[in-house]
């Protein structure tokens, strides 16, 4: 939730580049008056017109999120014609919650789901959580991995023994009011699941062992 923390995410983008990948983070701000749904929608564009030049695939884009950009980046799979009907090859969302509206779409992804309606071939849809997540509680994303099941959407749910801030390899700083890098070793096992799953989620060969839930 908080501004212009991209860099928050960045023990992960470190880890899923070891993986081979070309990761971007955009610098988004969810306290903009349209809930920062201009600045996601101009990163993917940048995304899209870029990645070729920065030595990645355009037809193998993986949008990804943590916390409330978990539920923007799933909002996009689950109602792409509000997105401009821009499909990526499969979203992540980590540690989020997805029975409100998405900053990408203004919509609920959850409601669009069960709504239906879309004929096309569906995004895939890979979910992290930590059990331990004291922020937003881990049966969020059982709750959304179980609905896409009922609906036949491709769909994982990998869980992590970590809180909702070492999912992403990070821990909450209370004196900074913010997440920093964190070696503990439970958020370094954490990140380095999330880092595999971003990476199967974009094609990409990963040796190290997934358990999924």
């Amino acid at each position: 939730m908080a501004p212009t923390s991209g860099t928050v995410l960045a023990p992960l983008a470190r880890a899923a580049a070891e993986r081979g990948v070309v990761v971007l983070v955009p610098d988004w701000r969810p306290d903009a008056p349209d809930g920062g749904r201009a600045h996601l929608r101009e990163s993917a564009g940048f995304a899209r017109r870029h990645v070729a030049d920065l030595g990645g695939d355009p037809r193998r884009i993986v949008l990804a999120g943590w916390s409330r950009g978990a539920r923007a980046a799933v909002g996009v799979a689950l109602n792409p014609a509000a997105f401009d009907d821009w499909r990526p090859r499969a979203v992540v969302g980590i540690a989020g919650a997805y029975a409100s509206a998405a900053p990408s779409t203004g919509t609920v992804p959850i409601d669009d789901l069960r709504r239906g309606g879309d004929r096309l071939p569906p995004v895939p849809v890979w979910l992290v959580h930590g059990t331990a997540d004291p922020v937003v509680d881990v049966e969020r994303s059982r709750e959304l991995r179980t609905a896409l099941g009922e609906q036949g959407r491709p769909a994982s749910l990998d869980e992590a023994a970590t809180d909702h801030a070492g999912v992403i390899m990070t821990e909450f700083a209370p004196e900074r009011r913010r997440c920093v890098p964190s070696t503990a070793p439970h958020a370094v096992e954490a990140g380095a699941l999330t880092a595999d799953v971003l990476a199967r989620a974009a094609g990409v060969t990963v040796r190290r062992p997934v358990r999924r839930a």
